[in-house]
């Protein structure tokens, strides 16, 4: 990155105090790098920096920094210029900072913002968390459909400035309702006394405010847009979600899933600013729920204690078949998990899901076992039966785990739970106890013990 190269030019600019040679060797740069640069430097620098920049690169620039970083550089500022960082940021961008900031913070900004701004962002905050409402921005380019293309194109000039995007313009009704989309690059094309409810495009695609940001995600990924519309449910836009937005919630969202499949409860924080004691209370839970969990195994192998005493061969190869399992049952959950997040899996797909999980463990399960019969008389010379009894438990493990990996998430989906609760490590817990008692009952049954 560029700001890696000028890091230390603007370290030498700072120390001789030429702040003239370093705004504009700042404006140079990119706002990510800027703030990238900004994340480097000292507390005292940081802000010093900050206060060298034009406001409105200030702003853009702030929108990138850590939650830490922000409020370092707020606390420095007075109430006047704290408020004006506020009113500087795009509303989504606003909302984002404020929702990381301690109450009191937060009370001091909105206590110095304007009344409109302290409106807009109060009706963001009181969207529920993770909908399209609360990632939303109010910036945006709206027409009338009764405008020429020369008078869209002048509004577009006295507003786009403050707008997220002016790409797309939202054409609306007397009553806001939206109507129709236009692009910029059509209005540039078009002669200057078009209407634009004759030019718009009416098929608009948007989404309620309502609608989870998940959700919010997949359709951008639909469609392939850069921006979508927002409305109510009286069809009335009352913002846009751009794709910057959406890549912070795919980040999000994997992120979150990952832990969850971990057996983590999700963190907001980077690891690398988490602490050790909120690492530890992130993971405990889950820990000691699997800990417990886990002693059926034990009291499995305990009840045919008498049994492994007679051929204590077996107890070499429980090992192999729990761990075996484990994973068998670990790839189909998180193949479903991800087909349940982007939509190609739905409750009504379970018949063809299963039937399809059956007769994949069907033939790994029995790939595996021919490869281990052979280990199993050549190089371990354990004898036939037990070898019969291993690989038959083997072709089994693998197709209860399989059938519990594929079934468990959507079954959790179904009741309302997060499928990716339902992965490996909760999946391998009750695979384990399954492939236990299938292999002692093979063991009975073959070995007669």
């Amino acid at each position: 990155m560029r700001a890696y190269a000028e890091l230390q030019e603007i370290r030498e600019f700072l120390e001789g105090k030429q702040y003239t040679s370093l705004r504009q060797l700042l404006e140079e740069l990119n706002d990510a790098d800027i703030a990238a640069v900004m994340e480097m430097l000292p507390a005292e620098d940081m802000v010093k920096v900050y206060r060298i920049l034009p406001k409105d690169l200030a702003a853009d620039a702030f929108s990138y920094l850590e939650t830490e970083s922000q409020q370092a550089v707020i606390s420095s500022l007075s109430d006047k210029e704290a408020a004006g960082v506020i009113e500087n940021l795009m509303a989504d961008d606003a909302v984002d900072f404020l929702e990381e900031m301690p109450a009191s913070v937060v009370e001091r900004l909105l206590a110095n913002a304007s009344p409109d701004t302290r409106k807009t962002i109060n009706q963001l905050l009181d969207y529920p968390e993770d909908s399209a409402g609360s990632i939303m921005t109010v910036e945006y380019v709206s027409l009338k459909e009764s405008l020429t293309v020369d008078q869209a194109i002048e509004r577009i000039r006295a507003v786009g400035l403050d707008s997220e995007t002016v790409n797309i313009c939202y054409v609306l009704d007397a009553k806001r309702r939206l109507v129709g989309t236009v692009a910029l690059r059509y209005l540039l094309l078009s002669r200057g006394d078009e209407i634009i409810g004759d030019i718009m495009h009416e098929n608009v695609i948007s989404i309620n405010t309502l609608t989870d940001q998940e959700q919010a995600a997949a359709q951008f990924k639909r469609y392939d847009f850069t921006a979508m519309p927002v409305v109510d449910n009286e069809n009335r836009l009352v913002g846009i979600i751009t794709v910057d937005d959406i890549v912070d919630i795919l980040e999000e969202e994997a992120t979150e899933d990952m832990e969850k499949m971990a057996a983590i409860v999700p963190s907001d924080k980077p690891y690398m600013r988490t602490t050790v004691w909120e690492t530890f209370r992130k993971r405990i839970p889950w820990l000691l729920l699997l800990m417990v969990s886990a002693t059926f195994t034990g009291a499995i192998i305990a009840s045919f204690e008498e049994a492994l005493s007679v051929y204590a061969a077996l107890i070499a190869f429980i090992p192999m078949l729990m761990d075996t399992g484990g994973n068998a049952g670990g790839q189909a959950s998180v193949t479903v998990i991800r087909g349940l997040s982007l939509g190609e899996i739905v409750y009504r797909d379970v018949p063809r899901v299963l039937w399809k999980e059956i007769r994949v463990a069907l033939l790994c399960g029995l790939t595996l076992a021919a490869a281990n019969f052979v280990k199993l008389m050549l190089f371990d010379r354990v004898g036939t039966a037990v070898s019969l009894t291993v690989c038959l438990t083997l072709i089994a493990a693998v197709l209860t785990a399989m059938v519990v990996g594929c079934l468990l998430p959507v079954g959790a989906k179904k009741l309302g739970f997060d499928p990716a609760v339902m992965a490996s490590p909760f999946i391998t817990t009750i695979v384990d106890a399954l492939s236990l008692l299938v292999y002692f009952r093979f063991a009975t049954w073959i070995l007669g013990i």
